[in-house]
């Protein structure tokens, strides 16, 4: 097994407190927005190991014997560790965005490598040649946009808005043609047809951000009582980017907020965002986002349209499925990773005080409360709070003991169960 030391990203959107805090480390003063713990080469953690001489990237490790680390099925299969995990602590609103299937990914990429657009130049939108289904388990309360709601409730919302402008003298539009884009995009809502309304409303110029401006005055005033959580957010989502579309966009999505102990997952062409919160972040290992909005980046509008899936969708939630110690394993329908709640009580009477590392090849843990040692009949290595591990698929089974008398937690991430 090998100690890692992580990055973490200092994104402006990323809390200046939540992520020190959980893993008990000292604060940088700055935003700190996501912690990645795998070998995605943007930003490999760091593997040490007590029989070798200082550190050594996780990715260039797992290269120099992809059996042995990944496992004979995995790396035949991915090639690379296939999972990258998160620990994402957002103060902000991220901007609206989309991930490609592998497919679109592998062709975007190739066309981008072959046209000479440098990897790190900002209109590029491949960054690699994988696709990046994610899984997000909430450690505190999380805010988030997930897909399309029925374009039925969007076109209330908009009608809603133009009607609110036209009757309130204190919403000035003197042409009329913030009200003509709010009516305009019920209409087009209420015909079903949310690839229109998404694209009049990403590309509507100043009369677009004449509408923001005016729809969060609105909501501002209190003068005009409407319960939507849609509504109930867009003065914020303004505030953060004035007059950005992704703001009326936001309209047209699922709003939600998990509580602490539960997650969702996300495929590819689910248009999301989350808002605020801290959470475990799980993806196949990639870097490729495509942005819609409530952003000053890069938006590419037609490879966009490509890639969202224009249909309404309802949350999608994923609830655990328990092992017989009780502990969480959350399987989305991706075959690159699951994710493992591991929960080892104070109590050493109580049932599951050892629990078995769920292992389908390479596993990336990282405790979060408490102390915890890793088992396996090669050895055995000790993790404090905050501080993370590679398994090797070599070395197993892996058991997880509670050490000294206060619980702990940790979460594991492994690759989907074997077909």
């Amino acid at each position: 097994m090998y100690r890692l030391s992580n990055t973490v990203r200092d994104y402006p959107w990323g809390s200046t407190t939540a992520i020190a805090e959980l893993i008990g480390t000292r604060a940088t003063g700055g935003p700190e927005a996501e912690m990645w713990i795998g070998a995605h080469p943007d930003s490999p953690s760091a593997a040490s190991h007590p029989d070798l001489e200082g550190t050594t990237p996780l990715d260039e490790l797992v290269a120099t014997d992809p059996v042995l680390f990944l496992g004979e099925e995995t790396a035949t299969r991915f090639g690379r560790l296939p999972f990258l995990a998160k620990i994402l602590a957002a103060e902000k609103p991220l901007s609206l965005q989309v991930h490609p299937t592998l497919d679109q990914a592998r062709a975007g990429f190739a066309a981008e490598q072959e046209a000479g657009v440098d990897r790190s130049a900002s209109h590029r939108n491949y960054k690699d040649d994988n696709h990046k289904p994610e899984l997000l388990f909430a450690l505190t309360a999380f805010s988030a946009l997930c897909g399309f709601r029925p374009a039925g409730e969007s076109a209330a919302l908009f009608t809603w808005l133009a009607d609110t402008i036209d009757a309130d003298p204190e919403l000035p539009d003197a042409d009329g043609s913030a009200q003509a884009v709010a009516r305009r995009t019920a209409t087009t809502l209420g015909q079903g047809d949310l690839r229109g309304a998404f694209t009049q409303l990403l590309s509507g110029g100043e009369d677009v951000a004449r509408l923001v401006g005016l729809a969060s005055a609105a909501v501002a005033s209190g003068r005009h009582q409407v319960h939507d959580p849609g509504l109930a957010e867009l003065e914020t989502l303004n505030g953060f980017h004035p007059g950005d579309p992704g703001v009326l966009v936001s309209l047209m999505l699922n709003h939600l907020t998990l509580e602490p102990g539960q997650a969702i997952y996300l495929p590819a062409g689910n248009i999301h965002a989350y808002l605020r919160g801290l959470g475990v972040e799980v993806m196949a290992s990639s870097d490729n986002v495509l942005r819609g909005g409530l952003t000053g980046k890069h938006i590419d509008l037609p490879e966009l349209m490509d890639t969202v899936d224009f249909h309404s969708l309802g949350v999608p939630h994923l609830e655990a499925a328990e092992n017989l110690l009780g502990q969480e394993i959350y399987r989305p329908p991706f075959d690159e990773f699951q994710l493992q709640r591991i929960a080892l009580p104070g109590d050493a009477l109580l049932a599951g005080d050892d629990v078995a590392v769920a292992q389908n090849g390479p596993v990336a843990i990282i405790c979060v409360s408490g102390d915890l040692l890793l088992d396996s009949p090669r050895g055995n290595l000790e993790l404090a709070r905050g501080q993370s591990a590679f398994i090797p698929a070599a070395e197993a089974p892996v058991v997880a003991k509670r050490l000294g008398q206060g619980p702990a937690v940790a979460f594991a991430v492994t690759t989907g169960s074997t077909r």
